[in-house]
């Protein structure tokens, strides 16, 4: 056999120039619009070419670098293993530490202590981390009381003479979007002097302990507020770079200030867009960083722990939640994150269950021990289309972060407002997205499960927003608008809850007739339209006309009839129908050229792709006396 070093594979063809590339292009889309059929202009702000060659790398200035090296575009560590990160909610220190032992048992390697309100003794917190060892088991802390927690585990860990290097701990302490974001205050001092005094001070308590991080800027919050990718990094970056600024203005030098942050950040659906953002985030925070001429490179270092989308998640058909969680966790592993926590399917309405936070474990498990996907660093590196993206998401989320410097960094920036506004109407944009169908939620606003109801963990709170609102924005006391986290598919949730627990059981026939094909795709589109609110259909294959339809459909006692034909019948076809149907809620499935003629005779009911299903729905519902 030859040498295949010496062998020039496939020499038989010829090399294809982009001139040829697009010339076939334009023939086969046949005077179609070459940017409105194949240019994706994404929700981001830049567009998204359908293909991409090796000329497409020119000028971008990253290439070149390897894993873990300066920028660290492509990792801060020249391995890609991550930690399989698990968060407990703590009622009590005995149950709490019963949990996360389990949790170790059974695959996590990174525990999060979700405190709230709790307030721990020395004792309590002895409870809690027995039997847990420090020295393998990265731990992260957070709830009100976290600075009080931060002081007694930094006197732990003193008093058990731990080896500073091995120990592995975060404290989320994050005034700035935990606190100003969400509540509009930091409780503190008017500038916030107290809160960044008390962190300079913990972080020189635990000068010898390089892995202890006492800043947690809680950047997830903007992709739950409906934040594009680009405004979820941009201000994640500005807050962390606040934090740096405020802790330097204390005394730190960067060097201490830094590396003390850990940044959580969301991983949504848009999978290669995704890949692309975490790689951008590492570069923008070594660049960053840059500027302050850090003597140690970990101060350029950007420790991410990544958690899969809340926003994305849904309460009906929630095991779709796993298929989500999962995409959502390749793009965070194959961009090379510290930590990942893949949150169960049932955590939008329910405590998690023992099963649902297993399957979350296991997802994880699968990628490194089946998939390996901890074996190739920055398997993403060197492929055209994502050194694109993650340049062009790079260079957009600069240009935000410069405009949120610009107005004096991110607390100025949003007391003043700017965050919220850019964030609301980036919401608005997504929440007509989701209403439209021009953004799948499969379950909720597509492809409904027709014979679900909702189970008794489904309740008007689970579905609806502490304010009410589905927006980002909500006004507080202290005159600053705060961002207020949702998931896209609330409006419906909230419809659909409100058919389920109506104690009515309204039902959509489908008039099936004419053209036998587009009868039954017109049924098979409308079927899917009414289930979104829950209204059961009744889809019939074919009538062989009007009047046996009719017939059928008074029979069911069904209290809106869908007429579902081809365009051109419908001129003969709706009225007929119409006619024999009396006061039932007459739709005709389309939107015929007929439709003007249709409307003067009285039918106004029309539904097709460009309908806005929400609202339509609503109408309806409303209709229906529910």
């Amino acid at each position: 056999m030859a040498n295949l070093k010496d062998e020039k594979l496939f020499t038989e063809f010829p090399p294809v120039t982009t001139e040829q590339w697009e010339a076939v292009i334009t023939a086969d889309l046949k005077g179609a619009d070459y940017e409105k059929k194949l240019v994706w202009k994404t929700p981001e702000g830049f567009n998204v070419r359908p293909y991409y060659r090796a000329e497409n790398l020119d000028g971008i200035r990253f290439l070149g670098s390897r894993p873990g090296e300066f920028p660290y575009v492509r990792g801060t560590k020249d391995c890609n293993d991550w930690l399989i990160h698990q968060t407990i909610r703590v009622t009590d220190a005995a149950s709490g530490n019963k949990a996360a032992l389990e949790a170790l048992v059974k695959g996590a390697e990174s525990i999060g202590f979700a405190l709230g309100e709790l307030q721990l003794t020395a004792a309590d917190l002895d409870t809690l981390l027995a039997g847990i060892d420090l020295k393998h088991t990265e731990l992260t802390f957070c709830g009100c009381n976290t600075p009080a927690v931060a002081e007694m585990v930094i006197a732990k860990v003193k008093a058990a003479n731990l080896d500073s290097e091995e120990v592995k701990i975060n404290f989320l302490i994050d005034p700035i979007i935990r606190k100003l974001s969400l509540e509009g205050s930091m409780s503190c001092s008017t500038d916030g002097s107290n809160c960044f005094g008390r962190i300079a001070k913990l972080i020189r308590e635990a000068k010898p302990y390089k892995r202890m991080r006492f800043v947690g800027v809680n950047g997830q919050v903007f992709n739950s507020c409906g934040s594009t990718i680009v405004q979820e990094l941009a201000f994640t970056l500005a807050a962390g770079h606040e934090y740096v600024v405020k802790l330097m203005d204390e005394g730190l030098s960067v060097d201490e200030a830094a590396p003390a942050i850990r940044f959580g950040m969301s991983v949504s659906s848009n999978y290669f867009m995704e890949i692309a953002k975490f790689r951008a985030a590492r570069m923008l925070w070594a660049t960053i960083m840059q500027q302050y001429q850090p003597t140690r490179g970990c101060a350029s270092k950007m420790r991410i722990h990544a958690v899969t989308s809340k926003w994305n998640q849904t309460v009906y058909d929630p095991y779709v939640n796993m298929l989500r969680g999962t995409t959502e966790a390749m793009s965070a592993a194959i961009a090379g994150v510290h930590s990942l926590e893949v949150l169960p399917f049932d955590a939008a309405f329910e405590n998690p269950t023992e099963f649902s936070s297993r399957i979350a474990r296991n997802v994880q498990l699968l990628l490194k021990h089946e998939s390996h996907f901890n074996r190739t660093v920055d398997a993403a590196g060197g492929s055209y289309y994502i050194e694109n993206l993650t340049q062009s998401i790079a260079e957009h989320a600069w240009n935000l972060f410069k405009e949120v410097e610009g107005k004096g960094g991110y607390i100025a920036a949003f007391e003043a407002g700017f965050i919220q506004e850019q964030i609301e109407a980036s919401a608005a944009a997504k929440n007509k997205n989701v209403a439209t169908r021009r953004e799948s939620l499969l379950g909720t606003n597509q492809f409904p499960n027709f014979a679900e109801v909702a189970g008794e963990t489904i309740t008007e709170a689970t579905v609806t927003p502490g304010n009410g609102s589905c927006g980002a924005c909500a006004d507080t006391a202290s005159g600053i608008k705060t961002l207020h986290p949702y998931r896209g598919a609330m409006p419906f949730e909230q419809l659909r809850l409100k058919v389920d627990r109506s104690g009515k059981e309204p039902k959509a026939f489908m008039l099936t007739a004419g053209n036998l094909a587009m009868a039954r795709a017109r049924a098979q589109f409308a079927c899917n339209f009414f289930a979104c609110a829950g209204i059961r259909v009744l889809d019939n294959t074919h009538f062989a006309s009007v009047e046996e339809g009719a017939e059928a459909a008074l029979a069911s006692g069904a209290e809106i009839v869908v007429l579902c034909s081809s365009d051109d019948e419908y001129a003969t076809l709706a009225p007929e129908a119409k006619k024999l149907l009396g006061d039932k809620i007459f739709v005709v499935a389309g939107a015929p050229a007929c439709q003007a003629d249709l409307e003067a005779q009285g039918i106004h009911n029309f539904i097709s792709v460009r309908s806005n299903v929400l609202e339509t729905l609503k109408g309806y519902v409303k209709e229906l006396g529910i």
